[in-house]
Order: C-alpha cells, then structure tokens, then sequence
C-alpha cells in the first residue's frame, strides 16, 4: 500500500450536486476563488462536493463567447496528484492502460483508472515531470476515491502527494493561449498536450495546453494564495470572461467528450465507451493491465453497447436517463448526456446502443417521460475539435 502525503507546489462535470463525506457527515468546501466568484456576481451550486459557480451571464452567452473568444473556467475541485518513488511509471502501468514508460516527458496523455474487470474507475490526465514524477489530475467527484484505491495498489514505495493547495483554471477558446501568453510569455510555445513549468511575476506555474471544451486552450496549476491575483490580471484582458460550470457541460458535450459519472462508470469498459485510443500499443500486446482479457475480447469482437452521437430531431432536448427503444418498445440502450447545443441550434445527446445501430446514419427511438423522439446517429464530435497540434500554423 502506497504512502499518501499533503503536498505543495505541482510541478472532466455535469452538474449534479454532490458533497464529500468526512467524519461529522457531508461537508461542503470552498474553492479557493470561492469569493471572487460571488464577487463577480456568480450563481454558486453544491457540486462534488464544493460550492462552486454555475453561471455568471447565463449558460448562452458564456457557451459562445467561449466558441469565439476565451473562457476562464475555476476547475479547483479537481483532484492534483503529484506521483514520486523508485518505479513509479511501471507501478502505475498495473492499474492503466497507458504507456507511461515510453511517454515523453513534459507530454501529457489521456488514460483510465481501470478495475479488475476492465470498468472505468476514473478517466485522467497524467504527465512524465521532468523531475521523473507523475503529475496526475482526476475527477473532483472521484478523487478520494481514486486516491484511495492507488494507495492500495501502488507499493509502498511510491508516495502520493495530494496538491490540496493548488488551484487549477483552464482558459479555453480560440483566443485563450494569445490571451495568457501576454501574461505568461513562451506558453505559445506549447502545442496540444505539451506542458512545462513556467513563472508568473515570482509566482511557479504548471501549464498543458489541454483542456475539456474541443477548443485550444490551457489548464494552469498554481499555488492557491496566487490564484485570485492571477485571475484578475487574466481577466483584465477584454478577451476573456469567466464562464460557469453549465456553460463547461454543453461545451463538452458538443466536443462529444464523455463525463464520469454519466457517460463512464465502473460498468463499462473503454471499447464500450468508444476510447480505445487510450489503449497503448505496446499495453495491447502485452496484455499487462487490468481487465485486459475482456477489453481485448470486446476489441476483437466489439461490445454489446457503444457510445454515439445523437442528432435528435425537434427541438425538445433528451436527457441523461431516456431509454432508447426498439419497435416494440423493449429498452436496448440509454441516454447518458443530452441537452440543447447552442453552436448549432438543435438537440444533441450521447447514448450507449447496440453495436448494430453504432453506425453515423443508423435511426433510434428513444423514450422520455412516456414521450418518443426521434434521432439519428452521428460522427462525434458535434462540433469540430480545434486542438493546435504540432505543424499547424499560428
């Protein structure tokens, strides 16, 4: 069992109320830009367990602006890990599907926490430091419950430190890397999934040029005392507007990006949940991770359920939880995400179906409140990445 400690400086949610428990019961934490969001007039909620902002606008015009400009999004409650020890890469290869050995550094990467059987525990972003740690950052959510089952499993040489006090703030949109580079000279530099430590005003910053919308962007780390005076000198720039936890659900779903909790759960597999590509060549071959042997079964023969896109006709949204029906009415399927798309003007929705309709073009009937809709299955994203990847243009 590996050895967990408060850690200081490091080197994606749908909006469901939910609260951490501690010994005296549910207890609702604080970000710390806890104030500066009322301050700007923020609608706050009880979400994964802190009080955090929905909207500041309204979901609309946050959404776009972000599309058109950049959005500034306080994603504090996620959880930072800092992860050292003798064999940490291969330590962790036992309990991810990702090639984390041969990964480079200063490179993040998508990955999973996976149970024993091949279900989805977490999906995560984790980066090879320069100074040979992992930097991890997991579901707010979740995040007690992923560290406490990487203590479990991990050795008791490897150490995790929980970045309890540093902030994270993603800026997203297409002017958003231009907007922190006039702060932050030479993250410009960075293209899509580099990330490297940088300085603001004596100020220590981890930055990725990552982030949970489809558009480009950043996710900053940094010191929470520094976070506020950080985000106002961001903020001062007319480009960027701070934008709620809605507005982040819609633009993720139009990104067709899936969310823990709704889209992933322990009860489905990454082929099921159409995320093979986070299975590393090398980790296929050698068939070293957990579930290995029911996740390869279901690549070669496909799963019973996948996840799609759904452009669903008129103009009434469906939601998490409407049933996707075959003629007779017999439930095949389910809704896992679904609401109104604001870039493009209809109804969108993700769901698992059969195999058999995972086809963009494929028709299905869904069932919502004794109500049937109409939709037909697309290619995901909804809207198109746009993501600056090595060899595009400035």
């Amino acid at each position: 069992m590996s050895e967990i400690v408060d850690g200081t400086h490091a080197g994606a949610d749908q909006i469901m109320p939910q609260a951490d428990e501690d010994e005296d019961g549910p207890s609702i934490r604080s970000l710390p830009l806890d104030a500066w969001h009322r301050g700007r007039g923020a609608r706050m909620v009880e979400f994964a367990g802190y009080h955090m902002p929905i909207q500041y606008d309204g979901i609309l015009p946050e959404h776009l602006w972000t599309r058109e400009h950049a959005g500034l999004f306080d994603v504090s409650h996620m959880g930072q890990l800092r992860l050292t020890g003798e064999g940490v890469e291969t330590a962790l290869e036992s309990l991810l599907p990702a090639d984390i050995t041969g990964h480079p550094i200063g490179k993040a990467r998508y990955s999973l926490l996976l149970s024993e059987d091949g279900g989805i525990l977490d999906d995560l972003m984790l980066t090879r430091a320069p100074d040979g740690s992992i930097y991890m950052v997991v579901n707010g959510a979740t995040k007690w419950d992923d560290i406490a089952h990487l203590r479990e499993h991990l050795p008791d040489d490897i150490t995790i430190n929980h970045l309890e006090d540093q902030a994270l703030v993603a800026v997203q949109g297409p002017t958003a890397v231009a907007a922190v580079a006039r702060l932050v000279p030479g993250v410009d530099g960075l293209t899509f999934m580099d990330a490297g430590a940088f300085d603001w005003a004596g100020t220590p910053l981890w930055i990725s040029r990552s982030g949970y919308t489809g558009e480009d962007g950043v996710e900053i780390s940094l010191p929470a005392d520094a976070a506020a005076a950080f985000v106002d000198a961001l903020s001062a720039d007319p480009e960027v507007r701070p934008i709620g936890l809605g507005a982040r659900d819609s633009l993720r779903l139009e990104a067709g990006l899936p969310l823990y909790g709704h889209d992933l759960d322990p009860e489905t597999t990454p082929i099921a949940a159409d995320l093979g590509f986070a299975l590393s060549k090398r980790r296929r071959e050698e068939r070293g991770f957990p579930g290995a042997d029911r996740i390869l079964a279901e690549r070669e023969a496909g799963p019973a359920l996948k996840r799609v896109g759904l452009a669903v006709e008129g103009r009434q949204p469906v939601r998490e939880g409407a049933t996707v029906i075959d003629e007779s009415g017999a439930a095949t399927g389910h809704v896992t995400s679904g609401g109104h798309s604001p870039s493009l003007g209809r109804a969108i929705a993700m769901a698992y179906v059969p195999l058999s309709q995972a086809v963009p073009g494929s028709t299905v009937r869904l069932s919502q409140r004794g109500k049937i809709h109409e939709a037909a299955v697309v290619a995901l994203p909804f809207v198109p990445h746009r993501y600056h990847r090595k060899g595009d243009q400035k």
